[in-house]
């Protein structure tokens, strides 16, 4: 009999995940490949088979009777590393005062981009590093990270090279996202801060970074003015991503079709055309309900009518100082009681079509031979119940790359 290094068996529900290797969409979000008693065999951090009754004698056996197991949870929209926190803006929110007005009483995203540009490196990285072992706590094994906070090009590298260096210093796998054109500085001009992005930041950041996002819309970023920089952004090898449509429909999520970008994020206010020509290019719609929570607002994505269109959905928690959470089970609970989504459909979201938005599916995201062991068990008798029960952080363990860093006893 074969020895591995770790078995996880009998689980009540076994979610696999396993499918084509595409971006899910329509029925297919629904379907996770469930195993009842299933179990997983892993090797050298990597699975080696799922299944009933597999026959293998291991170093470490889990057994997880009753317990739902599922891939790790992939985030694929994060604003990681910042400084400052704005907990005062609650308050002002409650209050009735709007962005704007809250944005010249000192806070928005001015207050985090000073406070970051004087954070050090240090103080970035152990501040994200907490953030890191929250996301873990909850299932989250991979998550996306975005620059943005710096405005400056010393800054946006700084975000980076901190990201780089957690990659080294904790268990959770980061992809980084350049963006620098999160807002414009308060010192230039849009059309300067835009040149400096293209001829002065993009070669600089190139190598920390594998996509580039940028703010398209109002009082952001032009139609016209992402399209140039993300065209700069491929010359350098960055593949485009997008903040699109979510004050206003400013035609970004048509945008992201016509670049190929791997996603359009937000996409509140997009117009029917332009989720079909998402839907068309296969361009993923990464939905973040956590952020019109945070921001008091009756309306989110419309989640139904883009997958009724064929677009690839996935969720994130859009994790911010404006949107503060780690935990992509609370934004399951969002998408499921505020979007309509089925409990399949989000948890497919969340982790397989989000592994999608990252390019990282080959990887993670489902549960399949030859990929990386990350493997959460969830005290749920069932799928069904990680939003039915709410509020509460169901991750019993978590396994990354074949090790558990999260147990009961840890």
């Amino acid at each position: 009999m074969e020895t591995v290094d770790l078995l996880i068996k009998n689980a009540g529900e076994l979610l696999t995940l396993q499918g084509p290797p595409v971006p899910r969409t329509k029925q297919q979000l629904d379907h996770l490949a469930i195993i009842p008693g299933g179990s997983v065999a892993v090797d050298d951090g990597r699975i080696v088979e799922v299944g009933r009754n597999l026959r293998y004698t291991a170093t470490d056996v889990i057994n997880a009777t009753g317990k739902t197991v599922m891939p790790g949870f992939v985030d694929p929209h994060t604003h990681l590393v910042f400084a400052g926190s704005r907990e005062f803006e609650l308050d002002m929110k409650l209050k009735g005062k709007s962005y704007e007005e809250i944005l010249r009483s000192g806070g928005g995203i001015y207050h985090t981009v000073e406070a970051t540009r004087k954070a050090s490196p240090e103080q970035l990285r152990d501040e994200a590093a907490e953030r890191l072992t929250r996301m873990l706590r909850h299932g989250t094994t991979t998550c996306e990270a975005k620059s943005g906070y710096g405005l400056s090009t010393s800054a946006e590298v700084k975000i980076l090279e901190v990201q780089r260096d957690l990659v080294r210093r904790q268990p959770v796998d980061i992809v980084s996202t350049f963006l620098g054109a999160h807002a414009i500085p308060k010192d230039t001009t849009s059309k300067d801060y835009v040149d400096m992005i293209i001829e002065e930041m993009l070669p600089k950041v190139a190598r920390l970074a594998r996509f580039c996002d940028v703010f398209c819309d109002r009082g952001f970023f032009t139609l016209t003015q992402s399209r140039k920089i993300l065209t700069a952004a491929k010359k350098v090898g960055l593949r485009p991503k997008l903040h699109a449509d979510e004050l206003t429909n400013t035609g970004a999520a048509g945008l992201a079709a016509e670049l190929q970008a791997i996603s359009a994020d937000h996409l509140l206010r997009s117009s029917l055309k332009n989720l079909k020509a998402m839907a068309t290019a296969q361009v993923i719609g990464v939905l973040l309900p956590g952020t019109p929570y945070s921001l008091m607002q009756q309306s989110y994505a419309p989640a139904r009518t883009m997958i009724a269109r064929g677009v690839p959905v996935a969720l994130a928690t859009d994790l911010n100082p404006n949107c503060y959470t780690e935990n992509m089970q609370f934004i399951i609970q969002l998408a499921c009681y505020e979007m309509r989504m089925t409990p399949g459909e989000a948890i497919t979201a969340a982790t397989y079509n989000a592994a999608c938005a990252i390019g990282k599916n080959n990887e993670v995201g489902s549960l399949e031979p030859g990929k990386h062991a990350d493997i959460i068990i969830l005290d749920c008798p069932s799928h069904l119940y990680i939003p039915y029960h709410f509020g509460v952080n169901h991750v019993d363990t978590v396994v990354k790359n074949g090790r558990v860093v999260v147990s009961p006893q840890v």
